[in-house]
């Protein structure tokens, strides 16, 4: 009665160990999904305050298309009011959506200023495109990051046994950024030679 006492006590110690321990590394991974979410929003939150500086910049353009310029404030605009859980699939698909929105507005306004020498000139205008440019970049580094951090959470939360301790304590899968349906085609683009 004392052995099987004795093995009944070091099997939930060794138990409870283990459950500890698969417990803190889906908290530490959670946290890494966070940071890295984070980490894309803090690129996007540039993007916000470049958009200004760079309307700005626009508008001294005198015949500068208002449409566009009104499209990339909007855009902006709209965004900004989102407060997201990443957790939350709906909210995750509306703020790629406007993220999405945001950049097809940037990118008219880029084409568009191409038939404006003087703004092309303009250093203000130049280095705010470099910014921008750059930001973009930075923001598909970070958002191919948290995929990848996304994937290995997502990994091991449903890799056997561990789901059994992710699913005692509630941790389940977390959202991946994808793209959105007009970004499986490319843009249809025209140049006019006349």
């Amino acid at each position: 009665m004392k052995k099987a006492l004795f093995i009944l006590i070091w099997i939930l110690i060794f138990g409870g160990m283990y459950l500890s321990s698969k417990y803190n590394t889906l908290v530490q991974k959670d946290e890494t999904v966070t940071t890295a979410w984070a980490q894309v929003e803090t690129q996007y939150q540039r993007r916000f305050d470049l958009i200004p500086s760079l309307v700005a910049t626009v508008q001294g353009e005198a015949n500068f298309e208002k449409s566009t310029l009104d499209a990339v404030v909007n855009a902006r605009a709209s965004a900004t009011k989102l407060n997201i859980n990443i957790d939350d699939a709906q909210e995750m698909a509306e703020f790629q959506k406007e993220q999405s929105g945001i950049s097809q507005a940037l990118s008219r306004l880029l084409m568009v200023t191409e038939n404006y020498p003087n703004l092309k000139a303009n250093q203000a205008f130049a280095d705010l495109r470099v910014q921008l440019e750059g930001t973009e970049n930075r923001i598909s580094t970070q958002r191919m990051r948290y995929n990848e951090i996304v994937q290995d959470y997502n990994t091991y939360v449903r890799k056997f046994p561990t789901n059994i301790t992710a699913s005692m304590f509630g941790f389940e899968k977390a959202n991946l950024f994808e793209s959105n349906e007009w970004a499986q085609n490319a843009p249809a683009v025209e140049f006019n030679f006349e």
